[in-house]
């Protein structure tokens, strides 16, 4: 048994029974997927996966019973080599984000600003998707630290922290009747068309709340995932703007007016996610203390500690 054969079940599983792709992400070719496979197999006495004839088509139920041990043994050994290279080189490797859009525009790049000034020999790889891609990231362990407000708690293979709390705000265009309605109910906001986050990004869950708490079913024409598109929209005369505070800007922002909705819609958390079971190296629990000091090192390590515990 080696970790290749690991790899190659797993990657078996990860691409859909594709065989060609799982060659081309392990750099092998298709027969020798299919060597390392077969070789495992006889090793341990049972067939891994169903297959139509030379094609493999799912997991048998031994293969079944059989992964997450695979999923284990891959992420100890991932683990043990990062412990290694945090005794042997503490400050020199890569760091893996995975954030939606809005914490990678918006939030985090002062913390990747400070971080870089105590870290400059760590590399930091920003990935950007949706809070149910960033979740697939981390779980595949394409990613260290996952950074989103939607979806993240609702994985059990995450160990989610609390990060920081945001409301939202409405943008319009200056003069827009709303500016002297104040505070907005949402009635009045109702009845203008509105430009907001596309569904479950940033936060969305809750003003789809308020609105349906409201029995109202505000005219939505545009959605999008990007605050700075929303914005551009709404600067056209599409309708009103409905954006995270953060994403707002008076300087950047200055051909739009901005109102506070904090008493409209719910407060949002935004989350910070690792992966249950991870080894996280030194310099990665410097980053998250950066982002969110109130995450030091002690906490997260307390976190995945509990963690461990109750899957035991």
């Amino acid at each position: 048994m080696n970790f290749q054969q690991l790899r190659s079940v797993r990657e078996t599983v990860r691409r859909n029974f594709n065989l060609t792709e799982v060659a081309n992400t392990l750099y092998t070719s298709q027969p020798g997927v299919s060597r390392q496979i077969r070789e495992l197999e006889e090793e341990l006495g049972v067939e891994i996966f169903a297959r139509a004839g030379k094609r493999l088509t799912g997991l048998t139920p031994p293969g079944q019973a059989l992964l997450p041990i695979v999923d284990r043994l891959l992420l100890e050994a991932e683990n043990l080599r990062r412990a290694g290279q945090d005794f042997s080189a503490s400050d020199n490797g890569g760091l893996r984000i995975a954030a939606t859009h809005s914490q990678a525009r918006y939030a985090l790049p002062p913390a990747v600003r400070d971080f870089r000034a105590v870290f400059p020999r760590v590399t930091l790889h920003m990935h950007q998707g949706t809070p149910g891609q960033v979740a697939e990231m981390l779980l595949r362990g394409e990613a260290d630290i996952g950074v989103a407000t939607e979806a993240l708690a609702d994985y059990d293979g995450l160990v989610t922290l609390p990060g920081y709390r945001w409301t939202h705000s409405i943008v319009v265009p200056p003069g827009h009747p709303l500016l002297a309605a104040q505070p907005v109910g949402l009635a009045a906001l109702a009845a203008y068309p509105i430009i907001t986050y596309v569904q479950g990004y940033t936060g969305r869950a809750h003003i789809d709340a308020a609105f349906a708490g409201a029995g109202l079913a505000p005219e939505i024409v545009l959605t999008a995932m990007d605050a700075d598109v929303i914005k551009t929209y709404v600067e056209l005369g599409m309708g009103v703007g409905i954006v995270a505070s953060i994403a707002v800007d008076s300087e950047r922002d200055r051909h739009l007016q901005v109102i506070d909705a904090r008493h409209l819609f719910e407060v949002n958390l935004t989350r910070v996610a690792l992966r249950r079971g991870a080894w996280l190296r030194g310099y990665a629990l410097r980053f998250i203390e950066t982002f969110v000091p109130t995450l030091t090192a002690e906490v997260v390590e307390q976190a995945l500690r509990s963690s461990a515990a109750s899957t035991e």
